[in-house]
């Protein structure tokens, strides 16, 4: 066994109050890291201050690591410095131990591309990483074993340095935030209403994306298509989409960017919410949200991503949500009006589609048309010039227009965001005034 295989196999751990322990997830979020899960050990109890599990499941979970070779062990639980601290000292040498949040920030710091993203990374990361530099100097203070175990090495000034880190991270995501809300003001005096999806990683958004762009195939290359940013995967694995990806849609007589988002994730804690919110400007600045869940899923865990869903959006979110069923491919449609009626107080008319197989998506399209703002209609009565022409083309690229009229003057009707109708009318009040 090579040394590079060692360092992969891990054995995950997890405790919960009661009832029994649901593995299925951590094992998805390990091997999303790259991780081989090599073995398991769960309890069912309170959880123990000092070791989180209880001592004896600390000598089987060592027992198990020493028997499996492995290198890693994951908890499927949120742990505090010391109880890693703990745990660490009852495992053999130079494992590493890591809960659920260090494993999900593993996995974006191996999909984060953008700068952006990889600021977001660091920074949660540094936020984690702060508690548990201030455990470790209060271990040396009292003279623990040298190595930390599962908390690492100590290191004197390293509490100082994540300080200023965090501080130095900060302000240079606000300098890309403010770049962004920048962009997003320009693409809505360009005519083009913003929509965000927002839901769990893995409910199908990024499918649902490339469904609703222009002239693109599911599974077309994506170097044939000129986009607006990179398309993201439709894979189904977790955390596909780390940063934001916008595409162009048509819908109706709409212009409409629909961007694709970060996936939300089951008890997350405040410190890695936080660090990600900017990632959320695009959901919180939007005209319309669709909110996208896995209807193949049991009616208990829909309605609890929506709650905390609803939870996350309502927080800074002004636009109307419209929830979206996707993967109605995998259930039949008794099943789909069920899960309808059952969901109806947190989900009020929905819409059910597949993304993956095209179904019902012209539905979807009518649904976000009719949720999106008012277009408002505007008659302008313009001089007959080269200028006006100019007008006239800006108007076509921007709004939609019902008819326009050449004579002796030229007289345009359209139909567009107040925004456009707004700029049109200033346009227009120059030309009249430059003719007078």
């Amino acid at each position: 066994m090579t040394a590079t295989h060692t360092t992969k196999r891990a054995v995950i751990a997890k405790r919960v109050d009661s009832g029994t322990a649901d593995t299925t997830e951590i094992r998805d979020l390990a091997r999303a890291a790259g991780y081989e899960v090599v073995d398991e050990i769960t309890q069912t109890r309170t959880e123990d201050p000092a070791y989180h599990l209880g001592e004896g499941k600390v000598t089987r979970l060592s027992n198990a690591v020493a028997r499996e070779g492995a290198a890693v062990v994951i908890f499927d639980n949120q742990l505090g410095p010391y109880q890693t601290y703990n745990i660490g000292n009852e495992l053999p040498e130079r494992v590493r131990v890591i809960d659920r949040f260090r494993l999900i920030l593993e996995i974006f710091g191996q999909r984060a591309q953008t700068r952006k993203a990889q600021l977001q990374v660091e920074l949660a990361e540094l936020r984690y990483e702060l508690p548990r530099a201030e455990a470790k100097a209060s271990l040396a203070k009292r003279d623990e074993r040298p190595g930390f175990m599962g908390l690492g090495e100590y290191d004197e000034s390293r509490e100082e340095d994540i300080k200023k880190q965090i501080a130095n991270i900060r302000d240079e995501l606000e300098s890309i935030e403010e770049t962004e809300r920048h962009r997003r003001e320009q693409r809505r005096e360009s005519g083009f209403d913003l929509v965000a999806l927002a839901g769990y990683t893995n409910a199908g958004k990024s499918t649902l994306l490339r469904r609703l762009a222009d002239d693109l195939d599911v599974d077309e290359n994506d170097d044939l298509h000129p986009d607006l940013d990179t398309t993201a995967e439709s894979e189904d694995r977790l955390f596909t989409t780390l940063g934001t990806t916008t595409r162009r849609a048509a819908v109706g007589k709409r212009e409409v960017l629909v961007t694709d988002t970060v996936g939300f994730i089951q008890d997350l804690p405040h410190w890695l919410v936080e660090s990600f919110k900017s990632t959320l400007g695009s959901v919180y600045h939007a005209d319309l949200v669709l909110l996208v869940v896995d209807v193949s899923e049991s009616v208990e865990e829909i309605r609890e991503k929506l709650v905390t869903s609803h939870d996350t959006l309502y927080e800074r979110n002004e636009a109307p949500i419209v929830t979206v069923l996707n993967k109605t491919d995998m259930v039949d449609d008794e099943e789909v009006r069920r899960k309808k009626d059952a969901l109806s107080s947190l989900a009020p008319n929905p819409v059910a589609v597949s993304a993956k197989q095209g179904l019902n998506i012209d539905d979807l399209a009518d649904r976000i048309d009719h949720e999106l703002p008012d277009y408002e209609r505007e008659r302008l009565v313009l001089p007959m010039t080269d200028d006006t022409m100019s007008l006239v083309s800006w108007i076509h690229d921007h709004a939609s227009v019902e008819t326009v009229d050449y004579g002796d003057q030229v007289v345009i009707e359209f139909e567009a965001r107040p925004a456009i109708i707004e700029q049109s009318r200033a346009k227009a009040g120059e030309l009249v005034g430059a003719s007078a």
